[in-house]
């Protein structure tokens, strides 16, 4: 899985240099289609349950699984969560990124920034006998201790031959509870966090979900092995 894992980081990579003030999100993920497919892999959202583009790209207050458009145009100020999978050799990567274009101002900033932490702070949790509901629990405290919405209407999950297996890997959760994690398990921690309220909704294209109150979004995401020593990041690129 480390090689979907490694194109899939590598999109992301490709996406972070391309990504600039101008650019539609249907040219940004044609980046990240040719990337994909230049390494031989095919991408995994791709005509997932009908979805029409390579990656999911969701600028500001859209949480995730943004369609991209021709007619949106990325602008100084915006930040841009990109949600990427790599299928190759019978196996899938899936990671995500959340980008700024040009500044933000400083709560936007540190929304990014307790995303982040509270996904790497997951990850280096992750081990055997660790139960799911510790990552879980750990991933909510760290947000809303800041402010911070956590969403639950979508979470993390099993990553292997299918995109999306068991168990699922919610950002909200009590200690002691949930799946305990064994070496050998490869699943997907992806906090997804909002300046506001934690509520969501799903516009009548099936896919786009934006946050109620119109705040900003934040979303990281990293594939992991769980070993006998602790987690791997399997799409951390080279």
């Amino acid at each position: 899985m480390r090689k979907a894992g490694l194109i899939t980081g590598g999109a992301l990579v490709a996406a972070g240099k391309a990504i600039h003030a101008g650019m539609s999100t249907k040219e940004l993920d044609k980046v990240i289609h040719n990337f994909i497919t230049a390494h031989g892999a095919k991408p995994s959202f791709l005509g997932y349950s009908g979805y029409p583009a390579s990656a999911c790209i969701s600028v500001n207050d859209t949480v995730i699984h943004g369609i991209p458009s021709a007619h949106e145009k990325l602008k100084d100020g915006d930040i841009v969560s990109v949600d990427v999978g790599a299928y190759i050799d019978g196996f899938h990567g899936d990671s995500a990124y959340t980008f700024k274009v040009g500044e933000v101002d400083p709560k936007t900033q540190a929304l990014l920034d307790a995303t982040e932490e509270s996904l790497y702070m997951a990850i280096s949790m992750a081990k055997p006998g660790v139960r799911i509901g510790d990552l879980s629990a750990a991933i909510q405290e760290y947000n809303e201790s800041r402010g911070f919405g956590v969403v639950r209407e979508y979470v993390g999950h099993g990553v292997g031959r299918e995109l999306h297996e068991e168990p699922e890997v919610p950002n909200f959760g009590r200690s002691g509870h949930g799946v305990r994690l064994i070496p050998g398990m490869v699943i997907a921690i992806e906090p997804m966090i909002t300046l506001g309220k934690p509520s969501v909704k799903v516009l009548s294209d099936g896919w786009t979900v934006k946050t109620r109150d119109a705040s900003l979004a934040a979303h990281f995401e990293h594939t992991i092995a769980i070993t006998s020593d602790g987690a791997i990041i399997l799409t951390k690129p080279e």
